[in-house]
């Protein structure tokens, strides 16, 4: 609610003062500048946030898809059922195809007449309405052979079904009445009709009615979940029925399926429910919960052997999962070792306990050990994605005291969205930092963290803001400025207060060029990173983009330039 308010009072300002915004449309050179500004008034999360990082269960719950909703899409109503039926019963209208050889000689595609009859030469009218197809030739043949006793042959087939028109209602999206061939499908006159409405439309309690009463009841669940489906043949004036939805459950979880889903005869129980939604072989138990009369919710977990006897209530949210319990972890060695890359640990390990167990070479650095984490690394990403939020926000709404400022801030805008594109494609290393060797004992790790085993090196890295970034020889006693000297100096675009020094154990200390930078205690296998200067009037600006690309810098060991 509150950003809509701001939305709407920044559009007045616009509409009061346009030297106020900044035209997006004008930033052209960005290619995601029309998504980002969409972003601003949208609530949805980002590309690589879960909903289950930004939405409740419930509300997880309330937005699952409806089993059967990727049915009408349109390909069934292009298309008409010329398929062989030999149930059809043939109706007036209908066209046959009919061959007579032999001591007589007669082709012709015949039309069922009003009376339900075809008229052959010779031989006269031959009743065919309501004769099923698959006896078609044989009531033919019978008729033929009262006249011509011997060597005459027939063959006999539909040619064309009768083209009739039938209305679809209920809780269709565009209830009419629509055209197609008496054999076409109930699929395909649904899908004509824009089909079933996701909402408050049933997939398992479709009726046909002619001549207003009921001469069948359809499942769609009988095709989506076990293809059958039952053919009869339209006439003009049939009604399809779509009724509303009454009894459903969501499902969610350890599930190929994750669907509401209707209840029936066949879904009574939660391993009828399991089946239909196929639950993975990782599922061990159930999380149900149903909502009972005064406003009361009852959460129950049900075991994967007890499904069987557990009833299923509509209106239930049924999360499956896969609750395992483990006493051990898995982790990943890698970098200079002689040992084994995994070992299977004991929860509660520390990095101490690992590193007994593996076979350092004469050039590991057993004093520099990482340590890399998924969590840590995914918690990076999203502080960086809420602060290029922030900064896309800021970037888009900046004011500006004239005409000739707001020119001035279309091409800086243009440059942050560009800058706010390529951070968001920065993965985090998700290094914990590791002050000295003392700290190993108290590292406990998690499954499937990777240690890295540093090689000894004598390489300083230089990188970002200097005239040639590469990576030189270590030289003892030299402090900062002398590995900036090697690197060609700083170029002009250098912030000389944030030049970063990172650690192989991961720390990161800053310092600003002059005598503490100079005198800074650089160790072999150290990286410098000298950060961009960032220019701008908007001191909010300023402050954003320093912090991003400090973070960055620090997460992944790489600068972030703000311009290409």
């Amino acid at each position: 609610m509150m950003k809509k308010k701001f939305t709407a009072l920044f559009l007045i300002l616009c509409l009061i003062n346009p030297a106020f915004c900044v035209d997006v449309a004008q930033i052209s050179g960005a290619s995601s500048a029309s998504v980002l500004a969409n972003d601003l008034n949208s609530s949805a999360p980002s590309d690589n946030t879960t909903p289950k990082d930004s939405k409740t269960n419930a509300e997880q719950t309330k937005t699952l898809a409806v089993f059967g909703a990727h049915l009408f899409g349109g390909k069934f109503a292009s298309s008409a059922q010329h398929l062989y039926n030999p149930d059809y019963k043939i109706a007036v209208g209908d066209q046959i195809s009919l061959k007579i050889w032999g001591a007589v000689s007669f082709e012709a595609n015949l039309v069922v007449d009003s009376q339900g009859n075809i008229f052959i030469p010779q031989v006269g009218a031959v009743r065919v309405l309501g004769v099923k197809n698959g006896e078609l030739l044989n009531v033919i043949k019978a008729s033929v052979a009262k006249v011509y006793k011997s060597n005459v042959f027939v063959y006999a087939d539909m040619n064309a079904y009768q083209n009739v028109s039938v209305f679809v209602t209920g809780n269709v999206n565009a209830p009419g009445l629509y055209q197609g061939l008496s054999s076409d499908s109930i699929i395909q006159f649904i899908d004509k009709a824009g089909g079933i409405n996701l909402e408050y439309g049933s997939f398992r309690n479709i009726e046909i009615l002619r001549d207003n009463k009921l001469i069948h009841k359809i499942d769609l669940y009988d095709f989506l979940l076990r293809g059958q489906m039952q053919l009869f043949p339209f006439r003009s004036g049939d009604v399809i029925l779509v009724q509303s939805v009454k009894d459903y459950v969501f499902v969610s979880g350890d599930v190929q399926k994750p669907f509401r889903f209707e209840l029936s005869e066949d879904m009574k129980n939660l391993a009828h429910l399991a089946q239909i939604a196929g639950i993975k072989p990782t599922t061990t138990s159930a999380i149900i919960r149903t909502y009972g009369a005064n406003h009361e919710l009852f959460i129950r977990s049900i075991a994967k052997k007890d499904f069987e006897k557990t009833a299923i209530q509509a209106g239930d949210e049924v999360e499956f999962r896969p609750d395992y319990n483990t006493q051990n972890i898995s982790v990943r060695i890698e970098g200079e070792h002689s040992g084994m890359h995994t070992f299977v640990l004991k929860k509660g390990s520390s990095l101490a306990d690992v590193l007994k167990l593996i076979k350092p070479s004469n050039q590991s650095d057993m004093n520099s050990v990482q340590v890399f984490r998924k969590s840590v690394a995914q918690m990076q990403k999203k502080l960086i994605e809420a602060q290029l939020k922030e900064l896309e926000t800021l970037a888009l709404t900046a004011p500006s005291a004239n005409s000739e400022g707001a020119a001035m801030r279309v091409s800086q805008a243009r440059n942050i969205l560009e800058f706010i594109q390529r951070a968001k494609e920065v993965e985090p290393k998700g290094q914990i930092i590791i002050e000295n060797t003392k700290a190993y004992e108290n590292v406990i790790l998690e499954d499937e963290d990777v240690i890295n085993i540093p090689n000894k090196n004598n390489l300083i890295i230089v990188q970002g803001e200097v005239s040639l970034p590469g990576a030189f020889v270590f030289a003892k006693g030299k402090g900062l400025k002398y590995y900036i000297d090697l690197a060609g100096d700083y170029s002009d675009r250098a912030d000389l207060s944030k030049v970063l020094v990172i650690r192989t154990n991961g720390k990161a200390q800053r310092y600003a060029s002059g005598f503490f930078g100079s005198n800074a205690n650089i160790m072999p296998g150290d990286s410098i990173l000298v950060l961009p200067k960032v220019d701008s009037q908007n001191l909010q600006i300023v402050g954003m983009l320093t912090q991003i690309i400090y973070q960055i810098a620090i997460a992944t060991n790489v600068v972030l330039n703000i311009n290409k």
